[in-house]
């Protein structure tokens, strides 16, 4: 089964809240990331580009820029889940 990701928010802390198409939330932190994979320090050395964060096309993933991308797998299996806000609602 394949998660997707129907929201997505940047969070201080270079943490992702992320809200999947079955209602799941999930906050995922990216600072292990930069330490394995350069392409992601960028991300907090390039001023605003962390808060550009959007679902890509049918919630597989999430990207920043043509360069830098996660996968919603990632972000399911890794993430720390989280409860919804009680004023969520998935209209």
């Amino acid at each position: 089964m394949f998660h997707r990701i129907k929201e997505i928010k940047p969070l201080p802390g270079l943490r992702l809240r992320a809200v999947f198409q079955d209602g799941e939330l999930k906050i995922y932190d990216l600072a292990p990331l930069q330490e394995r994979w350069p392409v992601f320090r960028s991300l907090t050395e390039i001023p605003g580009l962390f808060e550009l964060v959007q679902v890509d096309t049918g919630g597989y993933g999430v990207i920043w820029n043509d360069e830098i991308d996660l996968a919603a797998e990632e972000i399911w299996n890794n993430g720390k889940d989280a409860e919804i806000d009680p004023d969520y609602t998935t209209e």
